[in-house]
């Protein structure tokens, strides 16, 4: 009877594996066949033309994805990185108790909201849209992420190393950034990664803050686009060359988040090898 069901239990997960691959493979089979042959030189280089004509490319998005994923991550990574190092290191103290509940609420909350609070903290004081409001919304997104990966992994290392440590004489700080930091550095660069390539995909925190822009701009103080906002334009538009675009900007961005997740899994055991 118990083979039985450990055959059973074993057919049916690996048909949900199936199942789950057959899905990815359809998903990445049509966004390839339906935007493939767009993605050319001029899809990097050029900025888009005016509705109704053919041609352009995305410089413009691609550069405010840049921007506003890369203020994120300035702000997002040290924010998030301290508040898990805390956490591991005073996590019986009340205010680990608040970061830890408030990283769970973060990490529950709708994306679109993220995006109100930013426009109402930032846009309407400023009184225009800007990149770097757009950054500000990813940073919150991106805080909650790399904290609680930041935690786990910490507490995986084992404690004797830390007690060797200040048994020798070795102050606390000390200990924690070049015995407890350096152990975990793969597995927190890992989700270092993993957050950037989950604020890269954001649509509608955007909305409320980086606005879009069809223009080239690199000024951190007025609207752009980036390319899931483009992608958002282009399918409400009447033009099947806007959308031939619009899918060929989602190859990049399920390139993007594909490479990033290679990256982190590599550096996670290249770094967690190297003592």
């Amino acid at each position: 009877m118990k083979k039985i069901q450990n055959t059973l239990m074993t057919i049916i997960l690996a048909s949900s594996l199936m199942l789950c691959l057959a899905l990815l493979f359809l998903i990445l089979f049509y966004l390839l066949k339906s935007g493939f042959s767009n993605i050319n030189l001029s899809f990097f280089i050029n900025n888009p033309k005016p509705f109704g004509e053919e041609g352009g490319g995305m410089l413009n998005a691609i550069t405010g994805t840049l921007m506003t994923v890369g203020l994120a991550s300035v702000i997002g990574i040290p924010f998030g990185l301290f508040s898990g190092i805390f956490l591991v290191e005073y996590r019986h103290h009340r205010l680990a108790d608040l970061i830890r509940l408030l990283t769970e609420v973060l990490q529950g909350l709708p994306s679109i909201v993220v995006g109100i609070v930013a426009y109402a903290a930032i846009v309407l004081k400023a009184g225009h849209y800007s990149a770097y409001a757009g950054g500000f919304a990813l940073a919150i997104m991106m805080f909650p992420i790399i904290t609680r990966s930041t935690e786990e992994v910490l507490l995986l290392v084992p404690p004797t190393l830390k007690e060797a440590a200040l048994a020798l004489g070795a102050p606390r700080w000390r200990t924690t950034f070049t015995i407890l930091f350096r152990t975990a550095l793969g597995g927190i660069v890992g989700g270092i990664l993993s957050s950037v390539a989950r604020v890269a995909g954001e649509t509608a925190p955007l909305l409320f803050t980086a606005f879009g822009n069809r223009f080239f701009s690199t000024n951190y103080m007025k609207p752009v686009s980036t390319m899931t906002l483009q992608i958002y334009d282009y399918a409400r538009t009447p033009y099947e060359s806007l959308h031939q675009q619009a899918w060929a900007a989602a190859i990049v961005l399920v390139f993007f988040v594909f490479v990033n997740s290679l990256l982190a899994k590599y550096l996670a055991k290249r770094l967690s090898g190297r003592r």
